[in-house]
């Protein structure tokens, strides 16, 4: 199977950004412990504003074998099917230190006024499309208020703090602007850098093993609680591309994880992961909200 990659300018966090024109394919990844099967979703948006980055999308293509049709998947079903729970994973609103580049990790930081617009936005958008059971979130504080956004939009539901949600822990990096850490702490940053799965980050920081098994073991745990129903999973940016790459282990990258952005997870007891919906921000377009989004890979969203 190849893979081919798209590359599209991208506007400096802080600016305000529009989709561009052009057609993408979202993947939808079936981790089955024999088999892996990769699905195209494909979808169209048009603007009229050049060289900006779509930010509904992943910016990699999967190419099938001829003979394998794409095929779709329903978006915004009512019914779960009772072997899986849906579980739908969103990245909290923008913060300050987003616009900034600044490292926050496991820092309290609050959302902006652009970041509360966007939590806004996709909790009118689920409670319209979906019928949710439970919200779950991380206890930071960005990600907390952007769940209780949501969970006040979908009937006043309740919202499960879980520390095990948190983003992934940067240690001596916590705090500094991204282009400024090389020269600040370049031990550390060379370790984030490196990508190696086993490096922890000096002061504290997590490896990206130790992310990974954080991350999958409570999205697993949340899913045999809920089996047959709906979720909502309010986190950052560096524990869903971890949850992306357990459901797509194939695929190097799912591309940034803009704020707010929206995945949709299947799990079951068997422990197989479905993507149905992949960093969808189409809620974003059509209120007008700015699609700023920063990181979520080598920064901490």
């Amino acid at each position: 199977m190849s893979v081919l990659r798209t590359c599209s300018a991208v506007k400096p966090p802080g600016h305000s950004s529009l989709v561009s024109s052009q057609s993408v394919s979202i993947p939808l990844c079936f981790n089955f412990p024999i088999t892996k099967i990769i699905l195209l979703h494909n979808r169209t948006t048009t603007s009229t504003t050049p060289n900006l980055i779509s930010t509904r999308f992943p910016t990699h293509l999967v190419k099938m074998a001829e003979s394998s049709p794409p095929v779709m998947s329903p978006f915004g079903s009512s019914s779960v099917d009772p072997a899986y729970c849906e579980i739908i994973v969103v990245r909290h609103g923008e913060t300050a230190w987003n616009v900034d580049g600044r490292i926050q990790g496991h820092l309290d930081v609050l959302l902006n006024e652009v970041g509360r617009e966007q939590a806004v936005a996709v909790a009118d958008r689920l409670a319209k499309e979906f019928k949710i059971s439970v919200v779950y979130s991380s206890d930071l504080k960005r990600a907390l208020e952007t769940a209780q956004a949501i969970a006040k939009a979908c009937g006043g539901l309740e919202v499960i703090e879980d520390q095990d949600l948190r983003e992934r822990h940067l240690g001596d990096l916590q705090g500094l602007v991204y282009r400024e850490a090389a020269k600040i702490c370049p031990d550390a940053h060379k370790a984030l850098a490196s990508h190696k799965p086993d490096l922890e980050i000096p002061g504290g920081g997590e490896s990206l093993d130790q992310l990974y098994k954080r991350c999958t073991t409570v999205l697993q745990r949340i899913g045999r609680k809920h089996k047959g129903q709906r979720v909502v999973v309010v986190s950052h940016g560096g524990v869903i591309r971890a949850l992306y790459k357990r459901a797509c282990p194939d695929n190097k990258s799912g591309g940034k994880v803009l704020n707010t952005s929206v995945s949709i997870f299947q799990l079951s007891d068997a422990k197989r992961w479905i993507l149905k919906t992949w960093g969808d921000v189409s809620h974003l377009g059509q209120t007008g909200v700015l699609e700023t989004g920063f990181g979520g890979d080598r920064t901490s969203g």
